[in-house]
């Protein structure tokens, strides 16, 4: 099977990072939103996550001719009415920092108990091509909201998202750790026999 060119519709190096990792023994050669700046901006106008990475794939594919992978993902707090959901990354603001977003998300939390904090990582994944009709799959991962910060990798939420069955945060997971539990991994794990599908078609 010969190399096929995939878009990561992207520019989150931590997001990226995680595709590539997740990626890395599937025979196609990944880009990133990086690699393609004349695409610009594309205004997620979604209400739902479903929505923002249907938009976010299509717009790409179209625009470049190539295979596209795109999702939107976020952090769904029970307590909070499930927010900050699709606004996730700019729960703060627009150029909010995932500082600004995780004190944002503990001070409206600050007087609900640990047992309340259940929350999920939920992952909504599209892979699209002009020539091909769209799917989608979701992930997700279930866990709580701390009320501090522990761990120093991975990047939005991880510092406050805990999970049980491992004793720690997304920040203190490995990369194989994470990759194994993750909302993205899931998503990708239900999304790799219909990308191996449509790589079949498109090389036919």
């Amino acid at each position: 099977m010969n190399n096929i060119e995939l878009i990561l519709g992207s520019r989150n190096k931590g997001k990226v990072s995680e595709f590539k990792s997740l990626l890395a023994n599937f025979p196609i050669e990944v880009y990133s939103l990086e690699d393609y700046p004349g695409i610009g901006d594309i205004e997620e106008t979604g209400v739902t996550f479903k929505e923002n990475a249907l938009i976010k794939a299509r717009t790409i594919a179209n625009k470049t001719n190539k295979l596209t992978i795109a999702d939107d993902s976020g952090l769904e707090v029970d307590a909070l009415n499930y927010e900050p959901g699709v606004y996730s990354a700019r729960y703060s603001g627009e150029n909010a920092s995932d500082k600004d977003n995780i004190n944002k998300l503990l001070d409206k939390l600050k007087n609900i108990p640990y047992e309340k904090r259940t929350a999920r990582f939920k992952c909504v994944m599209a892979l699209s091509h002009p020539q091909i009709s769209n799917r989608v799959v979701e992930g997700a991962c279930e866990g709580y909201i701390l009320d501090y910060e522990r761990g120093n990798k991975g990047f939005g939420y991880d510092p406050v998202f805990y999970y049980p069955r491992y004793d720690k945060t997304f920040s203190e997971l490995s990369k194989e750790e994470k990759s194994n539990i993750s909302h993205r991994g899931k998503a990708l794990e239900k999304l790799l026999p219909k990308l191996r599908d449509i790589i079949c078609k498109l090389e036919g």
